[in-house]
Formats: C-alpha cells, structure tokens, sequence
C-alpha cells in the first residue's frame, strides 16, 4: 500500500477533510450572501474583487478558469453598471484590459469588507498562528 493510500485512510487527515469542506461550505455561503446583497453573481463579485490591477480578457478567463466568451458576458454586465471599464492596450489595439471604475474599486472594498467568516476566525489566532497557517496551506499548494 503507498503512502499516499494510508494518508488518506488516517483518521486525522479524514477530519482536516472534513474540517475544509466545512471551512469551504461557510466561506461559499458568506461569499453568495455578500454578493447579493451588492445585487452580483458570486462570478462578477469575484471578477470584481481581483481588479486591483487592469487585467486583459484572457488573464481573468484563466483565473476563472472559463471561456473567454463566458468572461465577456459578466463583463459586460459589471461594465453596464458602471463598474468596469474596457481600455485597449496602447501596445496591441485587439486586446483589451478591463479596469474597475471608482465605483467599483468602492464596490469590491465593501465586498471584501464585508466577508467577516475569513476575519473572524483568523483574530482568534494569534500572528505566529497565522503565519504558521499560511505557511502550512502554501506548502500544501506546493507553493
């Protein structure tokens, strides 16, 4: 039997599985919640909370990882509303950078600040906790 097929029969790596999937369950309930409340699909509070930066098309399509047509629809329903922008890139006219309005950038803050299941839990942790944590999680990512 490998490794890999004992890790996943030990009874503490089965409960951090579960504990995730929990984890996962609330932060994806708090996330939809949020965004309703904003009037957003959870793809277009997504979309919008990564535009700290002007983005191509084709980089937020592959952080969705969705179509490109399926990205040009939630943009332009974040665009109607005001809160993206499409610019061309003074480099190459064909490819368009999308940039979130003022109203936006102010759109995603609350958004974000309004996703206390991440802060929350986290404050009960002490700084060295955290880090720990983080360090833990990247690892796991093999990052």
């Amino acid at each position: 039997m490998s490794s890999t097929m004992m890790l996943v029969m030990d009874k503490v790596s089965t409960e951090v599985v579960a504990l995730f999937a929990q984890i996962v369950d609330r932060y994806t309930k708090e996330y939809e919640q949020a965004a309703a409340a904003r009037d957003l699909t959870s793809i277009q509070a997504k979309v919008l909370a990564a535009l700290d930066e002007p983005q191509p098309m084709h980089v937020i399509a592959s952080k969705l990882g969705s179509e490109r047509s399926n990205v040009t629809g939630i943009i332009d329903r974040l665009q109607a509303r005001g809160l993206v922008e499409r610019r061309p890139d003074e480099r190459d006219r064909r490819v368009k950078y999308i940039v979130a309005t003022e109203e936006g950038r102010r759109l995603a803050l609350e958004f974000r600040g309004a996703l206390r299941f991440a802060a929350e839990p986290l404050a009960a942790l002490g700084a060295a906790d955290r880090r720990q944590l983080r360090d833990l999680l990247r690892r796991m990512l093999g990052d």
